[in-house]
């Protein structure tokens, strides 16, 4: 960092003094002097980068260890972009002895695999901004001085993994009463598998819907402060998907695997599902042992309405009256209502409308009992606010077209972010796997796990290295430091 440090001596401490000095003489110019520090400061930082990049590259040329299997191909300059912005730096790329194969050493040592020119800080910012706005945005926002193209961004996008919610806590939360909540998101698609094949029906009408599934775990309703109007939910926990047939069973388990990793199950009196009663969810209900089905406040209301919109003046007390029958009556006070409404019409639509309504709720009977009730422990739903929140906001309020995989790739980065994923984890989680490269003989490992390796492996390197860490100088610290990332080559 000799460099870097020669460079802050003789141009940034005169810069920042002109700086300081122009904002004294003009107090109200503090935006310039803002900007002045910040554009110094961040062309520090990126040469401090590329020195540093550059000194490791250079150990790697010295290094006798490397030499054993490894020699010197060619010198080429570089571009890497990091969230600072793009540093120009040279490296050298290198022929293994044994297998005649190429490879940037300094690339596998800092983590980057093959052809890779984003750092992790900047994929970690791109997909930050992507989950919240758009591709095209999380291009701009990847790189301070740069961007990358949105369709890099998608594949990234497309590419991500997701770990499992398997961690369980130390001790599991003793609750009275736990809700699930569910719904769905209508998306539209682009294409199912490929460009052309979405079908039509009789009136050239594309099928191009796909439901963007949504469950919540939480454990009630609390005011957001004592004296706020606003409530919150309780340790909510947020799954999504796109998932169907077998996919929509696995989706579930998981559901089931977070309740009974941090949930004393036997101590619970009700798991409460409000729902709209969708076939995707009552399917998944039959996977989660003692759940009782509330139909969600919004769908009922909403098949009230559609009972009584020909009432006008009495649509009201014809709503309280359906409401008081479903509470406290049987089916059969219901349908007598309901066929009193029907006489009050005479056109086809309206009939039909009102059947529709009639069999809904009928096929939701006492779960909208249950919601209506409001006892033991049955809380309000809101199931709607949170699909336009967490869904619709992103992926359908505005005119989008979705592949089935980009869909469910966001889906579950909407859930992952919301659930206080870290982005900069999720980068990393990508390359635990480390997959080989194409006619590579080896694993990709980043400098970390050679590190780790080697402390296994010579199990004195830990004790020398700490040790001399507190005795010798700065530069002769990281050459220690280096050269244990060298002997995993």
């Amino acid at each position: 960092m000799i460099k870097s440090i020669r460079y802050f001596e003789e141009e940034c401490i005169n810069k920042f003094e002109k700086l300081e000095d122009n904002f004294m003489k003009e107090p109200l110019k503090l935006a310039e002097y803002v900007i002045g520090l910040t554009e110094e400061l961040h062309n520090l930082g990126l040469k401090m980068i590329q020195e540093s990049l550059e000194q490791m590259d250079e150990m790697l040329n010295k290094s006798s260890k490397r030499l054993q299997h490894w020699v010197v191909e060619s010198h080429e300059n570089k571009k890497l972009t990091t969230s600072l912005g793009d540093v120009n730096f040279r490296k050298t790329l290198f022929t293994n002895k044994e297998t005649g194969t190429s490879e940037y050493l300094l690339d596998r040592i800092i983590g980057l695999e093959r052809n890779e020119r984003i750092t992790e800080d900047a994929e970690a910012k791109m997909l930050k901004e992507a989950v919240q706005t758009s591709y095209r945005r999380g291009g701009e926002e990847t790189s301070l001085t740069s961007e990358v193209s949105k369709q890099t961004v998608k594949n990234k996008l497309h590419r991500l993994k997701f770990p499992e919610n398997e961690e369980k806590p130390e001790k599991k939360k003793e609750v009275e009463y736990l809700y699930l909540e569910a719904d769905e998101d209508h998306i539209s698609l682009q294409f199912h598998e490929k460009k052309g094949d979405l079908a039509e029906n009789e009136n050239h009408q594309k099928n191009n819907c796909l439901l963007t599934k949504l469950v919540y775990v939480h454990e009630g309703i609390e005011k957001e402060a004592p004296k706020s109007k606003r409530h919150k939910l309780v340790n909510p926990y947020y799954f999504c998907g796109v998932n169907t047939g077998k996919e929509n069973a696995a989706f579930w388990d998981g559901v089931y695997r977070y309740l009974e990793n941090h949930y004393e199950l036997d101590k619970v009196k009700k798991i409460y599902l409000n729902a709209d009663g969708g076939a995707w969810i009552q399917s998944g209900m039959k996977r989660i042992a003692g759940i009782t089905y509330v139909l969600d406040g919004f769908h009922l209301e909403k098949y009230l309405a559609k009972l009584t919109s020909h009432m006008k003046g009495s649509r009201e007390d014809a709503q309280e009256e359906l409401r008081t029958a479903i509470r406290s009556k049987s089916r059969k006070d219901f349908e007598e209502i309901v066929a009193r409404l029907e006489r009050c019409l005479e056109n086809e639509t309206g009939l039909k409308r009102i059947a529709e309504a009639e069999d809904y709720i009928l096929s939701n009977w006492t779960a909208a009992k249950l919601r209506l009730k409001h006892q033991n422990g049955v809380k309000g739903s809101s199931t709607e606010g949170h699909v336009s929140h967490i869904l619709s906001a992103r992926m359908s309020s505005r005119p989008m077209g979705w592949s089935v995989t980009g869909a469910s790739k966001m889906a579950q980065l909407r859930a992952y972010d919301l659930n206080g994923g870290d982005m900069l984890e999720l980068v990393r989680y990508q390359k635990k796997e480390f997959p080989k490269a194409v006619g590579a003989e080896y694993d990709v490992l980043s400098s970390t796990q050679i590190l780790t390796s080697e402390k296994e492996r010579h199990g004195e390197l830990g004790k020398y290295v700490e040790a001399i860490s507190h005795s010798v100088p700065l530069q002769n610290k990281k050459i220690v430091y280096f050269n244990s990332h060298i002997w995993g080559l």
